[in-house]
C-alpha cells in the first residue's frame, strides 16, 4: 500500500515540477524582454542605431550574479535570437558562468546585453559552447545617441558586450566566461526537435511566450532605427 502511495504522489508532482521549470522559463523571457526595454529608455546609455542595424544575434542575461574578490565568477541565465531571412529567430536558452580577473567587492546582479556581429559571430552562438575572450573577442560597446560608428572596437570585436546594475553602465567585456547551451530549458521549450542550432536558424516556430522578448528586440531595433533617421534629418536642415 504504501509503495502504491508513494508512485501516486511521484506521478502527480513530476507534472507540476515540469510546469514550474517552464515557468522559470517563461519568466526568463520576460525578464529578459524588460531589460531590453529598460536599456534602451536610457537616453545616454542606450545601444546606438548603428550597432543594433549591423547585429546578427542578440543575447540578454537578466539579473546575472558577479561577485567575489580579486577572483570573481559569474553565473545567470539568458536568451538568444538571432536574424534570419524572415526576422528574428525563436529564442534559444543559454547559460554563462566562469571566472574573472580584478578587484570585486560583494555580490551584485547585473543585467547583461550582447550584441553578436557577423557571421562568425554567430557561428559561435550556434556552436553548443564557447569562451567569451578566448574564442570570441569581445568588448565594451558604445553607448549614447553621440557615439561613433568608425571604432575599432567596432571593426574587430564579435561581441559587444552592455552591462548595467542599478540603472548604471558598467563597461565590463566579461571576459574568460563561458557561453553554452541550457539544454534543458530548450528541450522542456520546444522538445528534441527543437536544438539551439535549428531554433537560431529560424527553422523553429517560436512559442506564443516569446511574444514579449521578440517584440522587444524588434522594438529596440525599430526605436534605434527612427533616432538614426531623425539624427540623419536635423543635419539635412542645418
Amino acid at each position: 500500500m504504501r509503495v502504491v502511495s508513494l508512485l501516486v504522489l511521484v506521478s502527480l508532482g513530476v507534472p507540476c515540477l515540469a510546469e514550474s521549470e517552464r515557468q522559470n522559463d517563461i519568466n526568463r523571457l520576460d525578464h529578459a524582454a524588460k531589460v531590453l526595454h529598460d536599456t534602451m529608455n536610457a537616453p545616454d546609455q542606450r545601444i546606438p542605431g548603428h550597432i543594433l542595424k549591423h547585429a546578427r544575434c542578440v543575447a540578454v542575461v537578466p539579473h546575472m550574479v558577479k561577485g567575489g574578490f580579486v577572483f570573481g565568477g559569474e553565473e545567470g541565465k539568458g536568451v538568444a535570437t538571432c536574424r534570419t531571412s524572415t526576422g528574428w529567430s525563436a529564442p534559444t536558452f543559454i547559460e554563462m558562468g566562469g571566472g574573472s580577473w580584478g578587484t570585486q567587492f560583494g555580490v551584485e546582479a547585473v543585467d547583461l546585453v550582447m550584441v553578436v556581429r557577423g557571421s562568425q559571430g554567430m557561428r559561435k552562438l550556434l556552436s553548443s559552447k564557447f569562451e567569451i575572450g578566448r574564442d570570441a573577442s569581445a568588448a565594451v560597446g558604445p553607448v549614447g545617441r553621440h557615439s561613433s560608428e568608425n571604432t575599432d572596437v567596432e571593426l574587430n570585436a564579435l561581441i559587444l558586450t552592455y552591462s548595467h546594475a542599478k540603472g548604471a553602465f558598467l563597461g565590463m567585456t566579461f571576459d574568460g566566461a563561458v557561453v553554452r547551451s541550457d539544454e534543458k530549458s530548450q528541450r522542456a521549450m520546444y522538445g528534441a526537435r527543437g536544438t539551439p542550432r535549428r531554433t537560431l536558424l529560424g527553422e523553429v516556430a517560436a512559442p506564443s511566450v516569446a511574444r514579449p522578448f521578440l517584440s522587444a528586440v524588434r522594438s529596440a531595433e525599430a526605436r534605434a532605427g527612427s533616432h538614426g533617421e531623425r539624427k540623419q534629418s536635423s543635419k539635412g536642415t542645418r
